[in-house]
């Protein structure tokens, strides 16, 4: 027999089962996870970099007498659960948070009145400082129109590639504008020297498992998984488009496309030796490369993403870090003059670039000289004044709740579409759309059940 308990449980929608979870975890969290109280503003972050490119400022407000801040660096994983927990149950949390943008989407479920930020595009009407910020970067701290933080970043996206292999074989990129004529022009760079029936090296480091790479060019071609009034869009002709472009560039004897993963010894040592020469290349991965494949100094170059179709776009987005005001604070004012503080300083704005390779979002300091500084891991190119030309072009994104749950199900869509191509030996794009817009359609009617599911929708439309 079932206990009462058990029967409570089985009857709870997905919803409310969730919002009892999140109460628990609020209550073991005050007992669990005690942050002891100090004087002074309370800032959380997940980045330890962010707290060296912080100090000086906040050594500098120390001087002139302004409220200490009390800078946490805490883990992504334990930052969302405190974060959440403190939403969902009214606790308290601090007075400033950075939150990354797959972070972010979870605070803006529901209606407008119980997103857990501060609602902030008054104040930044009011003082004149929307004009001064890169509008596309807005895009996932806003919902409905509104806006509940300050982007940090822009992280527009070139195409770095191997510029020692390329002008050694003669090849001018300057001609290529579009996929079709990378793909046209860089072909003769795939050749089989060791005569063991593959190429010994391909045109490009994706694989059909890269989610945010795929999500970058989507973005890219016009397409994405929601619209820009935030309702699910993913069985849409122009992703079925893009996907089987995509899927034809990692199947099929005359692939161009290998699998060379980020952030590993193995995928590190397939790009020192060349195994892919062209790579989505954001501009804070300039930083990784920089510290992680030194051996590349001087033998690599960036270049605007090759366009869909001629007179497109020639760059994308990923990634993407915020600070916002939680409602729980008790000292709004006070921590709004400290992010304006740290996110409007030319200070950190020259550091974010000169210390991590970012772009600043504060579109009155692109006109800075740093930018156009001749960069010798990027074969002493301008690197800086490149990503600032794309800046403000970036697609635009929504802050759906739901949009990792839409990554992790395109991706899924994206792999099931490269197996049923390898397993029936159909390759050209084409003939791959029909099967892309059954595993979109498959996509989005798991995403949305979920979301019609999901109790803190009701009220958000």
């Amino acid at each position: 027999m079932r206990t009462a308990l058990e029967t409570l449980i089985r009857s709870l929608s997905p919803g409310a089962a969730i919002i009892i979870a999140f109460a628990i975890v609020s209550a073991v969290a005050l007992v669990a996870w005690p942050i002891p109280s100090r004087p002074g503003l309370e800032m959380w972050i997940f980045s330890p970099e962010h707290r060296l490119l912080y100090a000086p400022a906040l050594d500098d407000r120390r001087d002139h007498d302004e409220p200490n801040v009390n800078l946490r660096v805490i883990g992504i994983p334990a930052l969302k659960r405190r974060m959440m927990s403190g939403f969902f149950a009214g606790l308290q949390t601090a007075d400033l948070i950075e939150v990354e943008r797959q972070m972010a989407g979870q605070a803006f479920t529901g209606p407008l009145e119980s997103v857990g930020f501060v609602d902030l595009t008054d104040r930044l009407a009011s003082e004149g400082l929307l004009d001064q910020i890169n509008t596309p970067s807005f895009g996932p701290w806003s919902s409905r129109d509104r806006i509940f933080g300050l982007p940090h970043d822009v992280h527009p996206v070139l195409l770095a590639y191997r510029a020692d292999i390329v002008e050694a074989a003669g090849i001018d990129l300057s001609t290529v504008k579009t996929w079709a004529d990378f793909r046209r022009v860089m072909r003769p760079l795939m050749v089989d020297h060791d005569k063991d029936g593959k190429p010994d090296r391909y045109l490009l480091g994706l694989w059909e498992t890269d989610g945010d790479r795929f999500e970058t060019l989507l973005l890219q071609a016009g397409g994405g998984f929601f619209d820009a009034d935030e309702r699910l869009a993913m069985d849409t002709e122009t992703n079925a488009r893009v996907l089987a472009e995509l899927i034809s560039w990692c199947v099929g004897p005359d692939r161009i496309a290998a699998d060379v993963p980020d952030f590993t010894a193995a995928g590190n040592k397939l790009k020192i030796d060349g195994y892919a020469i062209a790579y989505i290349m954001p501009d804070w991965m300039c930083n990784i490369w920089r510290l992680q494949l030194p051996q590349l100094a001087g033998k690599v170059k960036v270049m605007p993403l090759p366009a869909w179709e001629p007179g497109g776009r020639r760059t994308s987005v990923w990634g993407g870090t915020m600070v916002g005001i939680p409602k729980t604070s008790q000292r709004v004012d006070e921590a709004w003059e400290l992010a304006k503080d740290l996110y409007f300083s030319d200070v950190i704005a020259r550091e974010l670039y000169t210390r991590n390779d970012i772009v600043t979002p504060i579109k009155t300091y692109w006109d800075d000289p740093m930018f156009d500084q001749p960069d010798e891991y990027f074969g002493g190119q301008a690197k800086g004044r490149l990503y600032v030309e794309q800046a403000p072009l970036i697609p635009a994104r929504t802050s759906s709740p739901y949009a990792k749950l839409a990554l992790d199900r395109f991706r899924d869509a994206a792999v099931a579409v490269a197996e049923w191509a390898r397993k029936n030996g159909t390759f050209d794009a084409s003939a791959l759309v029909p099967r892309c817009r059954d595993e979109l359609a498959r996509a989005e009617t798991a995403v949305r059940r979920q979301m019609e599911r999901n109790v803190f929708l009701e009220g958000a439309e």
